[in-house]
C-alpha cells in the first residue's frame, strides 16, 4: 500500500487527543454529506419538473412541424401528399388549418384560435389522451375546446340549444367603413357544438378550439389544398435530419421545418437556465462547505506536529508529508459525497414510490432519478475536494518542517 495513503486513511479512522478537533472533523464531514445530498435532491427535483413541464409539449406538439415562411397558409398538392406518404421513416403526417377567431357565448367573449384537423392528427400528437371530459368530435359541427375556454365562457357540454359562436373576419382588400362593420358581409360566423374538453396546460387550454378540417376550410373559405401547417410523426429509428431534408425537397423551400425542441425553444432555454442557476447556487454552498476541509486539515497539521517530526526523521520527504494530508482531505470529501448522494438517492426514490410530498392532493411533486445527476454531484465534490485539500496540504512548508 502507498505510504502516504496508508497514513492518511489511518488519520481518518483515528481520533485526535483534542476533543475540539474531533468535533470540527465531524462537523466538516457532516456538512459535506448534507451539501452533497441537497445538491442531488435539487437536481433530481429540477429534472422531474423539466420532464413534467415538457410532457405538455409532447402532448400538443408533433416531432416535426412545417409552417409557411411567409404568410399564414400554403398549398399541398395530391402528388406532394403521395410523396410524403411514401417517405421512409415517416410514420404519419396530418394537415392543419388555423386562424384567430372571436368566441362568444351567453354574452361572454374571448379571443382564441380555431384549428381544423384531419383524422391523422391524433396519430401525430397525443392530444386525444388529453381529453378531460366528453368525447372527441365526430360530426362536422362538433368542436373540442380547452378547459380554460369552458371556464371563461361558461360553456355547456353537448348542449345543442346554446352552441358556441365562432366569428372570424373575411379576407379582402380595401378600406374598412362603418357600414362594412355593421354588415354581415364583413365577417364569417359558425356555430359549434362543444362535445369535448381537453386539459393540457393553462395557456394552451385558453387558446384553441379544435374542429374538423373540412368545416374550418369552409368557414375560412379556403380550397381543399390550403393548409396552415403540416405535422409529422417520425418512426423511432428515423434519421430526423434526413427526413427534414427530404420533406423540404418535396414541399419546396417556402416552408420552415421545426422540431419539437425548436417549437418550444423559449421553454427549453428557460428550464436549462433555471437548472444551471440552481446548480451554481448549491455549488457555491458546497464551496463554502468544502473550505471547512481546509480549516480541518490545518488543525490536524497543528495537532499532528509530533507525527510530522517523526515521519520526517524516518526519511519522509516534504512531498510525501503534503500528500498525506492532501489524500486525507480528498478521502473525507469523496466519502462524504458518496454518503450524501446515497442519502439523497434514498429520499428521491422514496418520493417516487411513496409520493409523500404533494403539490396538490392528487399530484405528487415530480422528481427523477438520473445517473447523470449522480455523476455531476460526485464530480463536483471531487473537484472542490481536490482544490481544498491541495490548498490545505500546501501549508506544510520546508520552514514548518525545520521548526518541528
Amino acid at each position: 500500500m502507498n505510504f502516504s495513503f496508508y497514513i492518511a486513511q489511518r488519520y481518518i479512522r483515528s481520533k485526535s487527543s483534542q476533543n475540539a478537533i474531533n468535533i470540527i472533523n465531524f462537523i466538516t464531514f457532516l456538512v459535506i454529506v448534507i451539501g452533497a445530498a441537497a445538491l442531488f435532491i435539487v437536481l433530481s427535483a429540477f429534472a422531474g419538473l423539466k420532464t413534467f413541464s415538457l410532457q405538455f409539449t409532447n402532448t400538443f406538439d408533433p416531432d416535426l412541424k412545417a409552417t409557411p415562411a411567409t404568410g399564414k397558409f400554403f398549398s399541398i398538392s395530391a402528388e406532394q401528399e403521395r410523396l410524403l406518404g411514401e417517405l421512409d421513416g415517416l410514420a404519419h403526417f396530418a394537415k392543419e388549418l388555423e386562424e384567430r377567431v372571436y368566441l362568444s357565448h351567453n354574452n361572454k367573449n374571448a379571443i382564441a384560435f380555431i384549428k381544423g384537423i384531419d383524422s391523422d392528427y391524433s396519430k401525430v400528437t397525443g392530444l386525444k389522451k388529453a381529453l378531460y371530459y366528453g368525447e372527441w368530435n365526430s360530426n362536422p359541427q362538433e368542436v373540442v375546446v380547452g378547459r380554460g375556454i369552458v371556464n371563461l365562457l361558461g360553456l355547456s357540454i353537448g348542449t345543442f340549444q346554446k352552441p358556441l359562436s365562432i366569428i372570424t373576419l373575411k379576407g379582402g382588400t380595401g378600406s374598412i367603413t362603418s357600414d362594412a362593420l355593421n354588415s354581415k358581409s364583413f365577417y364569417e360566423q359558425m356555430r359549434g357544438i362543444v362535445t369535448g374538453v381537453y386539459a393540457v396546460e393553462e395557456n394552451l387550454d385558453k387558446s384553441y378550439v379544435f374542429a374538423h378540417l373540412n368545416t374550418v376550410r369552409e368557414f375560412l373559405d379556403k380550397t381543399e389544398n390550403d393548409v396552415s401547417a403540416l405535422s409529422f410523426k417520425l418512426e423511432e429509428t428515423a434519421d430526423q435530419e434526413r427526413i427534414k431534408a427530404e420533406i423540404t425537397q418535396i414541399m419546396g423551400k417556402g416552408l420552415v421545418l421545426k422540431t419539437r425542441r425548436e417549437l418550444n425553444s423559449t421553454l427549453y432555454r428557460m428550464l436549462n437556465t433555471e437548472n444551471l442557476a440552481t446548480y451554481l447556487i448549491f455549488t457555491l454552498v458546497l464551496v463554502i462547505a468544502l473550505f471547512n476541509v481546509v480549516g480541518a486539515i490545518i488543525m490536524m497539521i497543528l495537532d499532528k506536529q509530533q507525527h510530522l517530526k517523526t515521519l520526517s526523521a524516518l526519511g519522509a520527504t516534504l512531498k510525501q508529508l503534503r500528500r498525506i494530508y492532501f489524500l486525507q482531505g480528498l478521502l473525507v470529501s469523496v466519502f462524504g459525497g458518496i454518503i450524501g448522494v446515497a442519502i439523497g438517492g434514498l429520499l428521491v426514490v422514496s418520493q417516487l414510490w411513496l409520493e409523500w410530498i404533494k403539490i396538490t392532493p392528487s399530484l405528487a411533486y415530480p422528481v427523477e432519478f438520473k445517473i447523470m445527476n449522480v455523476l455531476t454531484v460526485l464530480a463536483t465534490i471531487l473537484i472542490l475536494g481536490f482544490l481544498s485539500s491541495k490548498i490545505a496540504s500546501s501549508r506544510i512548508s520546508p520552514k514548518l518542517v525545520q521548526q518541528l
